[in-house]
């Protein structure tokens, strides 16, 4: 019972872990196609917030997958070699989405005050 129990840990994993991937691959995609675009069209940085804003969307998403994944992989039996790995993968991760966390929002708040300052820049005009 264990056995099966495992296998079908590590198959749900694997499927986790391959939804983690797509969400970085997609997110990796639209933003090269985005960089290009503004690369290509002269584009400025109000039109990069937003472009960095859905690359760490779909980043973020990414690692939360991968570390579903990684807690899936380590439900059965674990070794404390396993739990120790699993702790430190977590730590890395919640670290990386807490840091795009925070640049993302300094890129919501840039994005807000810019558009704030040309809507009253265009009242008084």
């Amino acid at each position: 019972m264990e056995d099966a129990l495992h296998t079908f840990a590590e198959y749900i994993a694997l499927g986790v872990n391959l939804l983690g991937m797509l969400a970085i691959a997609i997110g990796s995609i639209q933003g090269a196609i985005g960089l290009t675009r503004l690369l290509l069209f002269n584009g400025n940085e109000d039109e990069l917030g937003p472009v960095w804003l859905s690359l760490g969307r779909w980043l973020v998403a990414g690692l939360s997958f991968q570390l579903a994944a990684d807690i899936v992989e380590t439900t059965i039996a674990p070794s404390w070699d396993d739990i120790g790995k699993l702790a430190a993968i977590a730590l890395l991760r919640t670290m990386l989405n807490y840091f795009l966390d925070r640049d993302m929002e300094g890129v919501r708040e840039r994005a807000e005050r810019r558009a704030e300052a040309r809507h009253s820049g265009a009242a008084r005009g």
